[in-house]
């Protein structure tokens, strides 16, 4: 049997509801020879595989890393060399926080051929589940979306520069860091900001927190609020509370 040319397909799998994966992500799976999937995949994602290729897990999720990245990438130039097509599944969007530009730059510079299937991401997706628009005139005409944690497990500079501005701001992978960015927002003087934490975004699992820079801490605590969430500060967070008034109105209207 001709062995297939060896290739890299990073695929975004997009921010959980598995609805939101895109057609061609899923013919890249069932083209696939070998899937490596990360830990935020969901896993109903995994029945679109071809049934003959190798499913592998390579997931890091709270300090738990089953495969250090380096390993990651030797394994993806060895799967592709000895299997044929690898695809790297990747949770929301693979070029937002996922690292796909590096196992891409990795599996180049060993002769192996890459693409890439965007994603979905979770940035944009999970705010918009809970109705709050990361744009909306007369709120917000720009949107920041920063990592909370660098590689050095310190928080991102960029969120200071972000609460210095009028623009929304999301922060992913922030939730260790999230005192800190309260208190960056205090100094700014945006006490009253509304802000929203979204965990499990998307998902049946998925729990909300809405509050303000000052109060919400207090939410986190008191709704057990934890990773895998993303932050949302913004004026726009407001507009979910204002839909949900205006529909309950309409409800009223309708029974009347």
């Amino acid at each position: 049997m001709r062995l297939r040319r060896p290739k890299l397909t990073v695929v975004g799998a997009g921010p959980g509801d598995v609805d939101l994966i895109t057609l061609k992500a899923i013919k890249a799976l069932k083209s696939a020879d070998v899937v490596l999937y990360d830990a935020l995949v969901n896993k109903e994602l995994l029945e679109y595989v071809n049934k003959k290729a190798e499913l592998i897990f390579v997931g890091k999720r709270r300090g738990c890393y089953k495969y250090q990245q380096e390993q990651i990438n030797d394994l993806i130039v060895a799967r592709a060399n000895s299997h044929g097509h690898v695809v790297r599944l990747k949770g929301g969007d693979p070029f937002i926080f996922g690292r796909g530009a590096e196992e891409m730059e990795f599996a180049a510079s060993h002769q192996i051929e890459v693409a890439v299937v965007p994603g979905i991401s979770s940035s944009l997706a999970v705010p918009a589940y809970q109705n709050i628009p990361l744009t909306k005139r007369g709120s917000a005409e720009s949107f920041w979306v920063i990592t909370g944690t660098t590689k050095e497990h310190k928080i991102s500079g960029d969120v200071q520069l972000a609460a210095k501005s009028n623009a929304t701001v999301v922060v992913l992978m922030g939730m260790s860091k999230l005192p800190q960015i309260v208190a960056l927002f205090q100094k700014e003087g945006k006490q009253d900001l509304p802000v929203a934490i979204i965990q499990e975004g998307t998902t049946s699992r998925e729990k909300v927190g809405i509050g303000t820079v000052n109060t919400i801490l207090n939410v986190v605590k008191e709704q057990e609020l934890s990773n895998p969430a993303i932050i949302v500060l913004g004026d726009v967070v407001n507009h979910r509370a204002i839909l949900q008034s205006v529909q309950q109105e309409n409800t009223k209207a309708i029974a009347v």
